[in-house]
């Protein structure tokens, strides 16, 4: 048995995933052409997901964040705190 306490920042592998997730929709929207920036606030305000195109997934992967979680990291990450 590891006699080691082992710490896991749960915080930040949520923030790596939102990163990540949210990355991956910026680029299938960029790639169908669309802009991302202006189809991501669409669908943070409205928490409509058909902003959100379906290519790459993107859909169900913007789906799998929570909203409040997702302006969560934005204004941590925008504040740099």
């Amino acid at each position: 048995m590891d006699e080691y306490t082992r710490k896991f920042n749960t915080a930040e592998e949520k923030d790596e995933q939102i990163h990540h997730i949210l990355t991956s929709v910026y680029e299938a929207l960029r790639e169908k052409g669309y802009d991302p920036i202006n189809q991501i606030v669409g669908y943070i305000l409205s928490e409509d997901p058909t902003y959100i195109t379906n290519h790459n997934h993107a859909r169900t992967l913007i789906c799998k964040i929570d909203r409040d979680e997702l302006l969560q990291v934005l204004v941590k990450n925008y504040l740099e705190l």
